[in-house]
């Protein structure tokens, strides 16, 4: 069981980590916060669309979480990222259309992006009270 899990995971998180790295790394300091910081009311929005081509498990994407908020992106706009990410894949989707018929997926997909929006910003307007 437990050699059944690792063979699936370990390579999103070598994945994960090396994106977590790249953007730790490579992003220039400050970058993120300047461009997709909380004064942007599209950082969130940007954030999902960014996130839809990429692939991670829920495992896999901690370590870029990591980097995002500590390279200055707030936590709504990070995690509406990692749930495109994550949710609203473009593997994700291909995955579900075995099961599902288009019409069922477009809506899915638009529930998935208005919902991850809404909770981006939504915690980006609480996090100052929290």
């Amino acid at each position: 069981m437990v050699l059944e899990i690792f063979g699936r995971v370990w390579k999103w998180v070598i994945i994960g980590v090396g994106l977590g790295a790249a953007l730790h790394g490579f992003v220039p300091e400050g970058w993120i916060q300047e461009n997709l910081g909380n004064d942007q009311w599209w950082s969130v929005p940007s954030a999902v669309l960014l996130g839809i081509p990429l692939y991670s498990n829920a495992t896999g994407v901690i370590p870029v979480m990591e980097s995002l908020i500590k390279q200055g992106l707030p936590i709504g706009t990070t995690l509406a990222f990692c749930m495109s990410t994550v949710a609203a894949s473009f593997p994700e989707f291909i995955l579900l259309k075995q099961v599902m018929q288009w019409r069922l997926l477009a809506v899915l997909f638009v529930l998935l992006l208005v919902a991850f929006t809404l909770i981006g910003w939504i915690f980006n307007y609480l996090t100052p009270f929290i």
